[in-house]
């Protein structure tokens, strides 16, 4: 379960061991994203597992900040679908998905990394055409998973900053 202490020890990790993610801890991951917060309950979340290499691979140019893909035994991709009652909020629906499904992954004991796609347009159709994506769906963005190669220094900690803090 996800703690305090499991945002303070998440770090975005881009490198991995060959070891792959289990069945188990997959779903497990989309148990946590699927129990976010939505706007109006409306839940306009679709996830894909790609596991497959070449397709990870291919998802790895849909972007230049998205190299861990190829990297990873497991991408993560959540999408939302366009046709809920609060289009305009799916984003911040997806993004607490995506947030809760870095923790868990913390939690497991994984390394993660959240890599944006949407909302830029070509990244978008680069995920949708590797994936066949109907046109309904936006891909929002990809998520590497799989056991870090190496230890990473996360910084969540050292974040809190007063300065930014503002009372009225």
């Amino acid at each position: 379960m996800a703690s305090l202490d499991t945002m303070y020890r998440r770090a975005s990790v881009r490198n991995f061991t060959g070891e792959k993610v289990t069945s188990f801890e997959a779903e497990a991951l989309l148990h946590a994203a699927m129990s976010a917060p939505s706007a109006g309950n409306q839940q306009p979340w679709e996830f894909y597992l790609v596991w497959d290499d070449e397709a990870r691979a291919a998802l790895s140019k849909a972007s230049p900040y998205a190299l861990a893909a190829a990297k990873a035994p497991l991408v993560v991709v959540p999408c939302f679908r366009q046709n809920v009652r609060f289009p305009e909020c799916a984003p911040l629906d997806m993004a607490a998905a995506t947030q809760n499904m870095l923790l868990e992954a913390t939690d497991l004991g994984l390394g993660a990394v959240w890599m944006a796609i949407n909302p830029v347009r070509d990244r978008e159709e680069k995920v949708r055409a590797t994936l066949g994506l109907p046109d309904d769906l936006t891909p929002f963005c990809l998520i590497a998973v799989g056991r870090p190669a190496e230890d990473v220094t996360p910084h969540g900690a050292e974040r809190y900053d007063e300065i930014r803090i503002h009372t009225v």
